[in-house]
């Protein structure tokens, strides 16, 4: 027996032992080369709980494993049925390059912060709003920034993070609809950004070399083509993969360091003439006083748009998630990261503020002459400079002063203690930046390429080297930043990547409020310093602020998104990730049905809720389409498949995932279930009684129509029968579709996957689609079990005539009319055919069309059937009786025991039977002759069921059926409601 358990041992997957390892029973090797598989004491093949079974990936180095089956612990089975177990390749193990939090978050969020806004802005932006103001703008924008800072650490700790960043977390979190047009949205942003602080340093280099004399051609131009040779050496600098894009942050952290404190040990350095001829004072509280409100100046002078404009410089916090698959530790590292990082920038941009609001002033010449130590001290002046000794009057009322805090974008430069550190500082961060937004934009576009969510750009996913580098979606992003550098002014660039980034930001939060509002199990963050409400105040605040930086961007992002959504809602990709929006569905769904309990029925929110019994679905294709029609989106439509334990060797068996998929591939709004029982009646009877949810229960019974029932066992005519008995039994309406040819597309053996019947086409023949039908089911995935019935065709001007024998409650009338609601049957006519006499064929008909009128029914025609009563032809009434025959009791059973005999086979028919239907029989005859003359052009004949006696055997209630039905070459429904009112013309 031990020597059996350790065969069964070796073969399944994650429980065979090392070829010489130990032979005890609870313990078996990892990688690590260390006995930790143990075994739980109920089964030497039942594994305990471990990492292993549960983890997707193996890039922690571990080989994903598989634990044995039900069916393996409940009875083993042959080991030789087993599949080979995983063999190691042999290949070394690529040691892969993660970064931690510091370095992989916090640095690199800070270096993306701290751009060329913070340098060559942020005291523009504090001279225009004044220091109030500029506190206020900061604030805001700290406000969105740390409420998105904790809603992505809250998702990045629900489960691990891959690689795509803000795509791979809104998309895993709200879905595919909303995640992918925000991950392409945020990729361009990405590429933008870079473009953005490209154009800062480039802005840099071109007012050295003016100060040097040097100007290439003008301004617009040098800032082209400085920022075109940037922008190619950081691509290439990319093309050397993440180790040495790490080692230049290092450098440029250290740069920006070294330059923000000799900027800080600058302010309290005693200025000497030439720093105070442009502005600079040191601490003085009157211009600290004076710098407290706002004086806006030019075309960019009012406060949004200075919003817009400094809001870049918050946009970096998402640096670490975008390459979260590059870190060590996704989930611990990136809520810590990111909000250090948005503390210490934070921190900086406030001091940077404050320390140039109370040592520069507004407004300077940058003349030692206008000192008024060197001038006549009587000379009239007016303003700050006066007070500090300074005449600045005639820039000041020309407005042609170039220094002072609003004229000089290079002020942090004359302010430090020595300018140099200050440029190298500029360099540092816009270029760490640039660099920091060229390798995100990538990373997040690959993601998205692997996805295949959008076609034609699955090219740019393919990755390189032993981290999968994008280098294809690198040379995508260097095109689209070369792009916009070629803009040249950096104040038109920043407003258009506000938008990007506030509408991404709105969708963090809100995806992280909707997840945790649909409670679901799922939703388990590691990080619990959060709030649904504070996210969607963030999300809300985000999506205002878009419009009010620059209403016509937003307008443009916002039909971007839409387009895009409108794209993946239409194609829906085939990606199941557990969203919150699955979870929302799910509530809402229970929600309704709970509430729906609450709501007592009325007969004006009637609609048939039809179970149908179609087995295998796309094997009766016509009689899915048919309920389909009149079902889709209005009503509950169930298809069921009763399983008869005797039939599942002889009939092919399909699994509910197929089956389900052949629905939704043809467009098919059903539930699908199936049952299995020991014979059609017990599985009719017990589908019945279970399908469905509270007040989503189905009431009509829809079948199709027993073509073989003449050539069929007995057995299976009696089931047949009974589920009809049943059906009204148990209050349901009944319908049955017959059509010429049958509702099988296979032969009735079942074991043919060809399509035999000639009524139907498979799409692969060639049968073309109506492009102008927005209802059409006909899957375009050009599957072979996609066949295309006479319901998928438009039925143009043909009639629907419905022959209301019997009163039912007016099922029979709301079924057609459903059907004309739809594109396929909306120029259809409706007919309607009743029975009456020859005196009273006026009243009668004036009776109905009033009828109809009050039930606001667009009725053709009303036509009154007056000779029913006629006798047959005699050929018609022949047939009736050769049908019957075979079931006939004969001479010699007719002088037994008949009430026996009935008893043992209940199909068999006596003569008593046939004399008390006969006038019946006679009537349906005449009916059938009738409609076979009147309804030669229909598109469908809708005829009243017959209700069959108890007594009635199945053979002649079949036999009746086939009267009425034969020789319709349309497809006809034979129908009965549960005499229960469906229609109604009062208004309560």
């Amino acid at each position: 027996m031990a020597k059996y358990i350790e065969r069964i041992r070796n073969v399944i997957p994650g429980l065979r032992r090392p070829d010489n390892g130990p032979p005890q029973d609870v313990t078996v090797e990892v990688d690590s080369g260390k006995d930790m598989r143990k075994m739980s004491f109920f089964n030497p093949l039942d594994p305990v709980p471990k990492y292993d079974f549960y983890a997707k990936d193996t890039w922690a180095g571990r080989i994903k494993r598989t634990r044995p089956s039900l069916d393996v612990l409940r009875k083993p089975p042959d080991p030789d049925d087993f599949p080979p177990p995983p063999e190691e390749d042999g290949r070394p193990k690529v040691k892969l390059v993660r970064f931690g939090w510091v370095l992989g978050v916090m640095i690199r969020a800070m270096l993306n912060i701290w751009g060329v806004i913070m340098y060559l802005r942020l005291p523009w932006i504090t001279s225009q709003a004044g220091l109030i103001l500029t506190y206020v703008i900061i604030f805001m924008s700290i406000v969105i920034t740390t409420i998105t800072a904790t809603s992505v650490s809250a998702i990045s700790t629900n489960g691990k993070v891959y690689s795509g960043g803000t795509y791979f977390m809104i998309s895993r979190s709200l879905g595919p609809e909303l995640g992918a047009p925000i991950g392409l949205l945020f990729a361009f942003a990405n590429a933008i950004a870079c473009a953005l602080h490209t154009v800062g340093f480039s802005e840099t280099v071109r007012d050295l070399l003016k100060d040097y004399k040097s100007q290439m051609v003008d301004d617009v131009n040098d800032v082209r083509i400085i920022g075109a040779v940037t922008v190619c050496i950081l691509l290439c600098i990319t093309f050397a993969g993440m180790a040495w894009e790490a080692k230049a942050q290092i450098l440029f952290f250290i740069a920006i360091m070294l330059s923000l404190i000799n900027y800080f040990v600058g302010t309290v350095i005693p200025p000497n003439t030439e720093k105070e001829s442009v502005g600079f004072f040191g601490y003085r509280g009157d211009i600290f006083v004076e710098n407290l409100l706002p004086s806006y100046r030019g075309p960019n002078g009012y406060f949004f748009k200075l919003f817009a404009i400094f809001f870049p410089a918050a946009t970096g916090i998402l640096s670490g998630v975008n390459i979260c698959g590059d870190l060590k530790d996704p989930t611990g590292g990136i809520p810590k990261g990111t909000l250090l990082a948005i503390l210490w920038t934070t921190l900086s941009y406030l001091l940077i503020s404050i320390t140039c609001a109370a040592t520069v002033v507004r407004d300077a010449s940058g003349n030692v002459n206008d000192s008024l130590a060197l001038t006549n001290f009587t000379t009239h002046c007016t303003g700050m400079g006066c007070k500090l000794g300074w005449n600045f009057d005639r820039c000041e009322q020309n407005r042609t002063c170039s220094h002072g805090l609003a004229n000089n974008l290079r002020i942090l430069t004359t302010v430090s203690g020595w300018g140099i550190l200050i440029t190298i500082g500029v360099f540092a961060a816009t270029l760490s930046s640039a660099l920091g937004f060229l390798v995100s934009a990538p990373k997040i576009f690959q993601c998205l390429c692997k996805d295949n969510i959008y076609p034609f750009i699955g090219f740019f996913g393919k990755g390189y080297g032993k981290n999968h580098e994008p280098l294809r979606a690198y040379t995508l992003a260097f095109c689209i930043a070369m792009a916009f550098i070629l803009i040249g002014d950096l104040n038109t660039i920043a407003p258009l990547i506000s938008n990007f980034f506030l509408c991404s930001y709105g969708l963090i939060n809100f995806s992280t409020f909707h997840a945790s509002v649909t409670q679901s199990p799922g939703w388990r963050p590691e990080y619990h310093y959060y709030s649904p409400w504070t996210s969607l105040f963030g999300a809300f605040l985000s999506f205002l602020l878009m419009f009010l930086f620059t209403w016509w961007a937003a307008l443009v992002t916002f039909c971007i998104v839409l387009f895009l959504l409108g794209y993946v809602t239409y194609t829906k990709p085939k990606v199941n990730w557990g969203t919150s929006y699955q979870a929302g569905f799910y509530n809402m769904a229970l929600s309704f049905s709970m509430s729906l309990n609450d709501v007592k029925d009325h007969v004006k929110n009637y609609r048939p809720q039809c179970l149908v019994l179609t087995g295998p679905p796309n094997v009766r294709p016509a009689l899915v389409d048919f309920v389909g029609t009149f079902t889709k989106n209005i009503c509950l439509m169930i298809c069921g498949n009763i399983i008869v334990e005797d039939d599942k060797s002889s009939l092919p068996q399909y699994s509910t995932d197929m089956l389900v998929d052949w629905l939704n591939q043809r467009k098919v709004r059903s539930f699908y279930t199936s049952f299995n029982a020991s014979s059609l009646k017990e599985g009719t009877y017990n589908l019945m009684q279970a399908s469905g949810l509270g007040k989503l229960k189905p009431d009509t019974l829809v079948l199709g129509y027993k073509m073989n029932w003449q050539e069929c066992k007995p057995e299976s005519l009696e089931d047949y029968m009974n589920i009809i008995s049943i059906a009204f039994d148990s209050n349901y309406g009944i319908a049955i579709l017959k059509m010429m040819d049958g509702l099988d597309v296979t032969d009735n053996t079942g074991g043919s996957s060809a399509i035999d019947n000639p009524a139907f086409i498979s799409d692969e023949v060639g049968c073309e689609k109506d492009e102008s039908d927005r209802d059409s089911d006909i899957s375009d995935d050009g599957s072979n079990e996609q066949v295309r019935s006479v319901f998928q065709t438009k039925q143009g001007r043909k009639t629907i005539d419905i022959y209301w024998i019997s009163d039912d409650g007016g099922l029979t009338l709301l079924v057609p009319y459903l059907l004309t609601r739809r594109n396929r049957w909306k120029k259809s006519k409706l007919r309607v055919f009743i029975l009456g006499d020859p005196e009273t064929m006026k009243e009668d008909q004036k009776d109905m069309k009033m009828l109809l009128k009050r039930f606001r029914l667009e009725i053709d025609d009303v036509i009154v059937i007056t000779d029913v009563d006629r006798p047959p032809l005699a050929k018609n009434l022949q047939h009736y009786e050769e049908t019957i025959e075979p079931f006939r009791l004969t001479e010699e059973q007719a002088r037994g025991d008949v009430q026996e005999l009935k008893r043992l086979s209940p199909w068999k028919v006596s003569d008593k039977d046939l004399e008390v239907i006969r006038p019946k029989i006679e009537r349906t005859l005449r009916l059938n002759e009738i409609i076979k003359k009147n309804s030669i052009h229909a598109a469908l004949v809708v005829v009243s069921l017959p209700v069959p006696d108890v007594t009635c055997p199945s053979s002649l209630y079949m036999a009746w059926l086939d009267t009425l039905s034969y020789g319709i070459h349309c497809p006809v429904l034979l129908i009965r409601g549960n005499q229960q009112n469906v229609m109604t013309f009062y208004c309560q």
